[in-house]
């Protein structure tokens, strides 16, 4: 290992470090201060014989007389074990809920190994959220990336946290399945974390989970690490302990503020609206670690969270998410005035992977119509609304204003759900039905007849 005191410039929160050789990228490095105390940092880049740290922590103190670099020649790497299940960490992996330190069975690098193509198997299989927006019509499929768009003030913590909280395997012929919950919150406030540690314990639900917490006064790099560290965890325990993994990571806005807070240090060429250029790629990083591994048992399936600045769904970080993605789910705040929990637009929403884990021996033989005909009475009815508003609901014919009530009482009974109410897949597809009645079995055109006299005919009059 070799120590360096040849630092040249304390830019925000990065060190530079010239006449260094033999240096990689991610390395990390131990910084000796004037006054004994040693901080942590990571290499960001090195080229010419300048090596470019990222300081764990505040630059304060540091300076370039007196101040010692030394090399370790590793990666950052993150001690793993099933005992990291129940407990509460920061944003750096250390534990934040006064016990003890993990005694770990592994050190695996945060950033992971890149996964072959051809090991990668098809998601697959249904994991229920209890949610029926998101059970129904948007499936959440094992192995899948679907992230949640949402916007600054809605409620998409509380979804996060009851999410977390319901979520379970459910399948036909594998009943004995570990499930667990690996829960990355980045660059939330202390209020936020102590809403997400009490849920967590009040409802039990903390015993299958693993929490990072990143807080928004910790240093905006830590930021960078606290997913890698929750996608370290979940691989581990999906890959070596045959567990099915759903991450949560909540807020990935948060996360892509930390990056180009880090590239305008650095002084890079900024790209779209002040991000740096290499954005995608760097979020691929993290997105693309979901999946599954053919002749591994366990899978890591994720929900990413992030808030669209001025709810704008076209801003570079829900679009650059959306190409990496398989779908999206997305709250609207016209529901949300209408105090709708979970405020779910179902009509922009999309889940690309929904018809691997749904259908006959999966969820049930009807969901793939039901869900369709659904989508379409409500989108009908939405535009019917437009239609009344100009002329009038009295111009329209008697078939147009059951659509107009269907798209009501859709929104008040199948979108709208208490915080802490776990719909079942066939309680979702039965109250679809039901919802369905309202309409003359002559519109239900997206649904097989077989279907309509095994499960509709109960609910119509």
């Amino acid at each position: 290992m070799k120590e360096y005191k040849t630092v040249t410039q304390i830019a925000g929160p990065l060190v530079f470090v010239e006449g260094v050789s033999d240096v990689a990228y991610g390395e990390i490095v131990e910084i000796k201060l004037p006054s004994g105390e040693i901080k942590k940092g990571q290499v960001l880049d090195s080229a010419k014989g300048v090596a470019v740290i990222q300081v764990f922590g505040s630059t304060a103190g540091i300076n370039v007389t007196d101040t010692s670099v030394k090399f370790l020649g590793e990666t950052m790497k993150l001690g793993v074990s099933i005992e990291m299940l129940g407990r509460v960490f920061n944003g750096l992996g250390e534990p934040r809920d006064k016990g003890p330190a993990i005694i770990p069975e592994k050190r695996l690098d945060i950033n992971g190994a890149p996964i072959n193509p051809y090991a990668r198997d098809e998601p697959r299989d249904f994991i229920q959220t209890g949610i029926s927006t998101i059970d129904g019509m948007n499936t959440l499929v094992r192995g899948q990336k679907l992230p949640i768009f949402s916007g600054s003030g809605l409620p998409h913590n509380a979804l996060a946290v009851q999410i977390a909280r319901q979520a379970k395997v459910v399948s036909a012929k594998e009943e004995d399945e570990q499930f667990a919950v690996v829960f990355a919150a980045v660059g939330i406030t202390n209020e936020e974390a102590l809403f997400f540690i009490r849920d967590f314990e009040r409802t039990g639900a903390l015993e299958r989970a693993v929490l990072f917490l990143n807080l928004a006064d910790d240093p905006s790099v830590e930021r960078l690490i606290t997913p890698r560290l929750a996608l370290t965890t979940a691989e581990f325990l999906a890959y070596e302990k045959d567990m099915h993994v759903l991450v949560i990571i909540t807020d990935m806005t948060n996360y892509c503020e930390a990056l180009r807070e880090i590239a305008a240090a650095r002084e890079e060429v900024p790209g779209r609206r002040g991000y740096p250029g290499y954005m995608y790629t760097d979020l691929s990083t993290i997105y693309e670690r979901a999946g599954r591994i053919k002749g591994r048992k366990g899978t890591v399936t994720q929900l990413a969270i992030l808030t669209m600045p001025g709810d704008d769904i076209t801003h570079p970080i829900a679009d650059l998410t959306g190409y990496i993605t398989e779908g999206q789910i997305v709250l609207s705040r016209d529901l949300h005035r209408k105090n709708i929990y979970p405020p779910v637009d179902v009509l922009p929403c999309l889940s690309r992977l929904m018809n691997l884990g749904i259908g006959k021996d999966r969820t049930r033989e009807d969901h793939r119509g039901v869900a369709d005909q659904l989508y379409a009475a409500y989108a009908t009815g939405r535009d019917l609304r437009s239609l009344a508003a100009v002329v009038g609901e009295e111009a329209l014919s008697a078939t147009d204003k059951l659509y107009l009530k269907f798209a009501d009482v859709f929104e008040e009974r199948f979108i709208k759900q208490g915080s802490h109410e776990d719909r079942t897949i066939q309680q979702t597809l039965d109250l679809g039905w039901e919802l369905l009645s309202i309409l003359p079995e002559s519109e239900l055109k997206r649904v097989k007849k077989e279907f309509i006299e095994k499960y509709g005919r109960k609910f119509r009059k």
